[in-house]
Formats: structure tokens, sequence, C-alpha cells
């Protein structure tokens, strides 16, 4: 295969995973992981609870999945179970306040870990990546 660009699929691949290695790591050291933070974020801005089926929506995930991560961030001390008051089948996970805690410390390595990498572009650089990132997504 003739290369014809100077970034191919590989190197872009390869950019991401080492960015998502990264930030995992750093996360990892407060005891989160990338989905772990997402299902934190989605309840605290939901209001701190959701129906599971509702909370695997916004993650774009299936219900087996939610209720594994559920169920590790019920064992960290996060998240509670608790009766949906409007439906008695469906359960709602609740962000405790360790898990808020935890939200608002996740976000913070989350922010950190976005300057150190985006850090070193500049502003037009920067707006640049945006958009042809962009573009790659609209395909």
């Amino acid at each position: 295969m003739k290369k014809s660009a100077a970034v191919d699929l590989a190197t872009l691949m390869h950019a991401a995973a080492s960015a998502q290695d990264d930030v995992e790591t750093k996360l990892g050291a407060i005891g989160l992981s990338w989905a772990k933070l997402a299902a934190l974020k989605a309840l605290s801005d939901a209001g701190a609870s959701l129906p599971l089926t509702q909370l695997a929506d916004r993650l774009s995930c299936v219900k087996s999945n939610i209720t594994q991560l559920v169920d590790r961030l019920e064992a960290d001390g996060f998240v509670e179970r608790q009766a949906n008051p409007s439906d008695r089948r469906a359960r709602l996970a609740t962000l405790t306040a360790a898990g808020q805690k935890a939200c608002r410390e996740g976000s913070r390595v989350l922010e950190a870990a976005e300057r150190s990498l985006l850090g070193t572009l500049s502003a037009s650089e920067s707006r640049q990546l945006a958009e042809l990132l962009a573009k790659i997504q609209r395909r």
C-alpha cells in the first residue's frame, strides 16, 4: 500500500492509544478509570441519580455493561443503588459523597492531563487539530 499522507491511520491510532493510556494511568492513581469517571460525571450532571437504563443510554453502552460498571462503583463506595419511586421494577444509581468527591478529583486529573497533552500546541494549532478531528468524525 502506497503512503499518500504524512499521517497514516496507524499514527493516528497510536497517538489516541498513547493519550488514553496516559489518562488511564493518571486516573488509576486515584482509583478511577475513564469508564468510572464517565459514569460519575453522568450522574453528577443529572443531579446525582439516574435509572440504570438512562445511565446506559448516556454512556452509550448496553445494560449488562452498566450493571457491571455500577457494581464496581458500588464496591468502591462511589454509588448506591436505590429504589426508583416512579418505577418499582427499576433501580437508581445514586452518587454518594465519596462519589461526588471522586468525580471532582477525576475531573481535575482529566483537565490536568488535557493541559499536559494539548498544552504544547499553539492556539492556532489547537484550532486546526479540532477542525481536522471534526472533519474525520464527520466522514
